[in-house]
């Protein structure tokens, strides 16, 4: 059972790493959140494993946070749930996010994600509200938002629901609202459409 890999980056595709350890090349299926996180090919990481073994095949889940291997493990443990649906899950929405919209029972925020529909959101909150209070990081608060940090989030969301990727969808986001700061919800998702067809 492997459960940390430190080694090169040899090669990565949004979702997949293949990481140079020591001569030996490991296959590893990541979230987008640490995707991002992580250098160009050549560069050092560290990432914290999941092995996944099923009959017909043995896969490998990395993550740059023991937070997010912790996530993954809650969530591929609720029926219905499988790696795949998890590793999209994590991609959809940040930790502390997904930590707060379960904490809170935001069925709403969860059914955002990218293949989450309402009956595995309702599932994801009863199954994992107990669950999540065991982990290492304590479940915080989350301060009140104010109207523009609202409007950016549901912005970033929607054009990540349309299939942006997050820093696409965050540079069209602050670009549009640094033109127009008191712009409506629909008039700002119409430009920040406008600016990432550019």
């Amino acid at each position: 059972m492997i459960g940390f890999l430190r080694g090169r980056v040899f090669d990565k595709q949004p979702n997949r790493l293949l990481l140079d350890v020591q001569g030996v090349g490991y296959e590893l299926t990541v979230p987008l959140s640490t995707y991002y996180e992580i250098g160009d090919a050549g560069s050092e990481v560290a990432l914290r494993v999941h092995t996944h073994v099923r009959e017909d095949a043995i896969q490998l889940f990395g993550f740059l946070t023991d937070l997010e291997r912790q996530l993954f493990e809650r969530l591929i443990g609720i029926s219905g749930i499988g790696p795949k649906l998890a590793v999209a899950v994590l991609s959809g929405i940040e930790p502390r996010e997904f930590l707060t919209a379960v904490n809170r029972a935001d069925v709403v925020r969860l059914t955002r994600v990218p293949g989450i529909g309402k009956k595995t959101a309702e599932r994801m909150v009863l199954e994992l509200k107990d669950r999540l209070q065991s982990l290492q990081m304590p479940i915080e608060e989350p301060v009140e938002m104010s109207g523009d940090d609202r409007l950016r989030g549901d912005l970033i969301s929607a054009l990540q629901n349309l299939g942006y990727h997050r820093p696409q969808a965050e540079k069209a986001v602050e670009t549009t609202l640094a033109d127009a700061p008191d712009i409506t919800f629909e008039r700002a998702l119409k430009s920040a459409l406008r600016e990432l067809m550019r």
